[in-house]
C-alpha cells in the first residue's frame, strides 16, 4: 500500500468505565441477543451463554458493537474492530485515575 492508501485508515481509540446498576438486565439482554443470532454455532452459543451468565463484563462484551459507534457517521467504514471489557476498581476521585492521560494534549511536555 502507498502513503496515500493507508492515510485514509484512522485507529479510533475509546475507553469507557461504565457502572452496571441491574447485572441481572444486562445479562438478560446479553442471553437475548445471543439466542436471537442465528448464525451463532451450537457449541459456541454454550460457550457465549456460560460466559455471559459468569461475569457481567462479558455480558456487556456480547452488547457492545463497534460498527454501532460508526455506522451513522458519513464517509467512514468500519475496517477492523477488537474490543474488551473487564471488571475493575473505579474510584474517580483517586489521584492515579486520570482520564486525560493518553490525550495528547498541550499538557503532556513535562
Amino acid at each position: 500500500m502507498s502513503a496515500d492508501e493507508t492515510s485514509r485508515f484512522v485507529r479510533l481509540r475509546v475507553e469507557m468505565v461504565v457502572e452496571v446498576g441491574d447485572p441481572e438486565k444486562l445479562t438478560g439482554s446479553a442471553l437475548a441477543r445471543i439466542a436471537e443470532d442465528e448464525q451463532m454455532p451450537g457449541e459456541e452459543r454454550a460457550h457465549a451463554e456460560a460466559a455471559v451468565k459468569e461475569d457481567v463484563a462479558e455480558a456487556l462484551a456480547y452488547l457492545v458493537d463497534p460498527f454501532d459507534l460508526v455506522s451513522q457517521v458519513p464517509g467512514v467504514e468500519l475496517s477492523q474492530a477488537s474490543w474488551s471489557s473487564e471488571m475493575i476498581d473505579y474510584d474517580p476521585d483517586a489521584p492515579d485515575w486520570d482520564p486525560d492521560e493518553d490525550d495528547g494534549g498541550a499538557d503532556d511536555d513535562e
